[in-house]
């Protein structure tokens, strides 16, 4: 089987905390293909596509025990690619809900060593701030 397209490219926009512009890490950059890397974990990003989804309703929709859904959903939500909150239902009772994170995913050279320069910058930074 052969698929015809556009070649695939990532280019990330996830929402960070701090002042670095959407530029990964290394290691956040294997945290978001590992996390993309697995057919479970597509499955459960195609399941939010269409908007915010309680867990047990998404472990219906998918087929899946809530043990294993929270264990991907946390793979997921480590890599900024869903989030999840609670919510308290009329009855007291805490519910857990999760959403997509908006990405944009594209590998290129230029990502491989941009995550590579931002981990060297963030040595630098660690050094500066913390010497020996």
């Amino acid at each position: 089987m052969t698929l015809a397209g556009p070649p695939v490219s990532l280019d990330l926009q996830v929402k960070y905390r701090d002042d670095r512009n959407g530029t990964l890490t290394s290691e956040e950059l294997l945290a978001v293909l590992a996390a993309i890397g697995h057919p479970q974990r597509l499955r459960i990003i195609a399941g939010l596509s269409e908007g915010r989804v309680h867990v047990s309703e998404l472990a219906r929709r998918l087929g899946m025990s809530r043990p294993l859904l929270y264990l991907h959903l946390e793979r997921l939500e480590k890599a900024g690619l869903v989030a999840g909150d609670l919510e308290l239902s009329s009855d007291g009772k805490a519910m857990k809900y999760f959403e997509l994170v908006p990405f944009d995913v594209h590998l290129t050279v230029d990502v491989v060593l941009a995550a590579l320069r931002a981990d060297e910058e963030e040595g630098l930074k660690d050094v500066q701030e913390n010497p020996r």
